[in-house]
């Protein structure tokens, strides 16, 4: 439901395990420290400056392998995570018998609004439907807040707070990404290594990703560019059902419009 990006971090997206990250930040944006000598370093920085920036841009997909043949989801449009994750995005699933047409979705405090893209059957002819994160949050068995809980502090420095409490980050390289020179760090997550270092709610969902694919360890890639920002993220997951998702991250700082629909094309899903 929250695509391509990962858990929440009950610190408000500060570094774990390491405490305060200013000192990597600033040698790293002056250029003194080598990241592939100092990646924690490096990252910590990263890490910092992409939950600083409180908006982006994404174009991200998911694919996944089951019993019925490969899933694809993918997901494009603005994040804001100023007060908790909000979104303005289009979700597309093709395979597993989606038609693979575009939905429109807004992910506001409380609820997910999405449009089909004609009025939903039996809504008075609105064309959204309106889904609380609590009536979600039950059907995915999880406590009342689960929804809360995971986009609360959401945003794309997470898979920088995951790579670095893994404690197997290396740097790879430069690479280009969207035109621009950007540092490649990977590493291997596994629930072991996250104990003590993230908050319950980033292992708890990071143990249902394993769990749901039958995998014990997550592949995790980051491209960092040079103002600190993450660029690109990539996780591989094996397993009964493996995995493999990219996103693309863009425009920092630019405004994202996550005002839900009026009331007057909305109507409330059953249940929820």
């Amino acid at each position: 439901m929250v695509g391509s990006l990962s858990a929440c971090n009950d610190d408000g997206g500060k570094a774990s395990g390491g405490g305060s990250s200013s000192g990597g930040s600033s040698d790293t944006a002056g250029g003194k420290q080598d990241p592939a000598q100092n990646p924690v370093d490096a990252l910590k920085a990263a890490q910092e400056a992409t939950a600083g920036k409180k908006t982006a841009k994404i174009d991200g997909s998911t694919t996944t392998t089951t019993t019925n043949g490969q899933v694809k989801q993918s997901t494009k449009g603005g994040l804001d995570w100023t007060q908790g994750m909000q979104m303005n995005v289009e979700n597309t699933m093709a395979g597993g018998g989606s038609p693979g047409k575009p939905i429109k979705a807004i992910y506001t405090k409380d609820a997910v609004y999405m449009n089909m893209g004609a009025a939903m059957p039996g809504a008075s002819s609105k064309p959204w439907m309106k889904y609380s994160y609590a009536a979600l949050s039950k059907q995915l068995g999880g406590s009342g807040t689960l929804f809360q809980d995971v986009l609360q502090n959401a945003n794309p420095s997470q898979p920088i707070e995951l790579l670095i409490a893994s404690g197997t980050a290396k740097a790879v390289g430069k690479e280009a990404v969207n035109g621009v020179q950007a540092t490649h760090y990977t590493g291997t997550v596994t629930m072991a290594q996250l104990s003590g270092k993230v908050s319950k709610s980033v292992r708890d969902l990071v143990q249902k990703q394993l769990e749901k694919g039958g995998a014990k360890s997550e592949q995790l890639d980051v491209w960092i560019d040079a103002d600190n920002l993450l660029v690109k993220k990539e996780e591989k997951l094996g397993g009964k059902q493996p995995s493999s998702s990219t996103a693309l991250f863009s425009d920092y700082g630019t405004k994202v419009d996550v005002s839900p629909p009026p009331a007057s094309q909305t109507t409330t899903a059953p249940g929820a």
